[in-house]
């Protein structure tokens, strides 16, 4: 680093963003997280030990990957570089890894390279680092919002330990707001203050995010005016500042699939309540209304089925009516249709039918049985065709045993003792006995 980095870090301490003054420099002051850096976890020993293996940090915002990857830079023996994936290209790849290899090699000492947004390089990117992860010159640490396993390459991931970051308890962020009123690196030298409700409403809604609290804090006492050399931030200040919780979704992100995965599993739980829940937040979010519709649809024919077969029959109008309506109204309809399909009787016998009738299709091909094979075009009997074939509605019951299915004895469908599914069960009994 020259001394014109040195003073602009410099100037970034003193004069920078609250959150990025109160930021923590070593893992005693390292809040939340206790999962993976608390006495005695893996990653609180490696960086103690100094003995770091490549890793990936993965988590929301505001919940402390960058800052403790700047712990490790100020804790390592190691050589410690950075590398923001949005604004670094091959080319910035590469003199990093040339700086890595020198160091090694003339100072056996080796570079641990932080990688913000990780999940921003390309197939290429990634590839780049790949031999010199591998052969221990870099020490990895990636930083990401987004699930590792979708968007890193699975080479790097096989290479690397994963350690999931979450959001930061309430008790913990009110803690970090408080020491930053005596923190010198915050308001230690003013006179603030902040009332208990509105110090809560500012740690609520903050939503995890240890950032977006403090950048509440520093909104709320930079434009608050003193009165008696005192800033008092009250429960109204709070509010205007931080005034509504960040809705934790994004459409193509991880927390899509979390959602979308809650939702189905509600439905298919019997607990429409959870349904609803789930389904407010993909609306809230701006999800596409037939995507969901779609997953209602499917859901009614997996885990209702047959059960309920009138499901399927709400999903697709609901589907069909949503096309036609739209939001906000379309809301409604979808709710319909997901307490029907929430509170429906279920039955999976249909996809584990399908699914055993596949197996078998790829196992083994068998031949049509010769009477039920076409007979409709000429020539088919001088083939056979269709010879000696039972038509059920000549028989009593409308229903005749014979032979349906090919060469095999496996029983692919087995109706359960659920809704209607039971008097299917019962209906195939009394024409089989």
């Amino acid at each position: 680093m020259n001394i014109f980095e040195m003073q602009y870090q410099n100037s970034i301490k003193k004069q920078g963003p609250l959150a990025e003054r109160m930021r923590p420099v070593t893992l005693s002051d390292f809040v939340g997280q206790k999962h993976i850096v608390g006495k005695g976890k893996i990653l609180n020993r490696a960086i103690e030990s100094d003995k770091l293996t490549s890793a990936i940090f993965y988590g929301p915002p505001g919940t402390g990957k960058t800052t403790l990857a700047k712990i490790i830079a100020n804790t390592t023996n190691n050589n410690f570089t950075t590398l923001n994936a949005v604004t670094s290209g091959i080319k910035d790849i590469k003199e990093k890894v040339s700086y890595a290899v020198d160091e090694l090699s003339i100072y056996n000492k080796r570079t641990i390279l932080f990688i913000d947004e990780i999940h921003r390089f390309n197939k290429a990117q990634q590839d780049a680092l790949l031999p010199y992860v591998e052969n221990g010159t870099i020490i990895l640490i990636g930083a990401t919002t987004e699930n590792p396993y979708f968007e890193v390459n699975s080479a790097l991931i096989s290479r690397s330990l994963i350690f999931e970051f979450k959001n930061i308890d309430i008790e913990d962020i009110k803690s970090v707001i408080i020491k930053a009123f005596t923190d010198k690196r915050g308001y230690g030298g003013r006179k603030v203050e902040i009332d208990e409700d509105a110090l809560n409403h500012i740690a609520e809604y903050s939503n995890g995010d240890i950032r977006s609290a403090l950048n509440a804090l520093e909104l709320g006492v930079e434009t608050t005016e003193e009165i008696d050399g005192i800033v008092k931030i009250n429960i109204d200040i709070a509010s205007e500042c931080i005034q509504r919780k960040k809705l934790d979704y994004d459409k193509t992100g991880d927390n899509h699939y979390d959602t979308i995965s809650a939702f189905i599993k509600s439905m298919r739980g019997s607990d429409p309540d959870a349904a609803v829940y789930w389904l407010a937040k993909m609306i809230k979010a701006g999800e596409d209304p037939k995507f969901i519709g779609r997953r209602i649809i499917i859901c009614a024919s997996e885990d209702v089925g047959n059960a309920d077969p009138r499901a399927l029959e709400v999903a697709v109008n609901a589907f069909k009516a949503v096309e036609i309506i739209g939001l906000p109204e379309g809301r409604i309809i979808l709710a319909q249709a997901a307490i029907y399909v929430a509170c429906a009787p279920k039955s999976n016998s249909a996809i584990i039918a399908i699914d055993k009738a596949m197996k078998a299709v790829e196992n083994e091909s068998h031949e049509v049985p010769l009477h039920l094979k076409d007979k409709s075009y000429k020539g088919a009997e001088n083939l056979n065709r269709g010879a000696n074939y039972k038509y059920p509605h000549d028989y009593d019951k409308f229903y005749v045993k014979q032979q349906y299915m090919p060469d095999i004895k496996t029983k692919f469908y087995e109706p359960k003792e659920s809704g209607y599914e039971s008097k299917i069960k019962k209906f195939l009994e009394y024409l089989r006995q």
